[in-house]
């Protein structure tokens, strides 16, 4: 193990006060010092609420560093409408066209029309969540959206509505339209999604 030496460094000795200089305050009496700690004491059980609060919000973990995105040549791809095929899977209130992005860009990209289904449900719709990605960005197609956004607040989505989803931000959808139809795209194609 290698040890670090250090060296001790003199310091000049202090000059001397000038005779003419003034001499300091009287010292605090005993009633004052016996208040100033109950009265610490006192501010910091206001104040520890208030820290258990904050210290609790950032007690949530956020995804660590997304892959690196390692860019290997592209293939062409294509995909019709007329061939679409929505598939459930990822969440239960959503389906999702692939638009078979991962395999052409070699896992570099995700892209998908996401159509969410039903009638909104905030017992299933609205956990809190993060993704662990480089880049996330959303198109609105058809109808709306109302999601909460870390930073921004309640925000509503509608057709020709996009927006970026920067990394880590704590997000949650809200409330939907029937028929809403939404574009992401996704860097990298895989990632690590984290419920509240």
């Amino acid at each position: 193990m290698a040890t670090r030496k250090t060296t001790a460094v003199s310091k000049p000795a202090p000059k001397p006060a000038p005779k003419s200089a003034p001499q300091p305050a009287a010292k605090k009496s005993a009633a004052t010092v016996k208040a100033a700690p109950a009265k610490k004491a006192a501010t910091a059980k206001k104040a520890a609420p208030a820290k258990r609060a904050a210290s609790a919000k950032k007690a949530a973990p956020k995804p660590g560093k997304p892959p690196k995105i390692n860019w290997k040549p592209q293939t062409f791809v294509a995909s019709h409408l007329k061939d679409a095929a929505f598939k459930t899977g990822l969440r239960t209130y959503a389906a999702y066209r692939d638009l078979h992005t991962e395999k052409a860009t070699g896992g570099a990209v995700q892209a998908h029309v996401i159509r969410l289904l039903g009638k909104c449900d905030p017992k299933v719709v609205s956990i809190p969540h993060y993704h662990g990605v480089q880049f996330q960005f959303l198109y609105m197609l058809k109808g709306w959206m109302i999601g909460e956004y870390e930073g921004a607040g309640r925000v509503k989505m509608t057709a020709g509505s996009s927006w970026i989803q920067p990394p880590g931000i704590r997000h949650q959808v809200i409330d939907y339209s029937d028929g809403c139809e939404m574009l992401e795209i996704i860097l990298p194609a895989n990632f690590e999604t984290v419920e509240l």
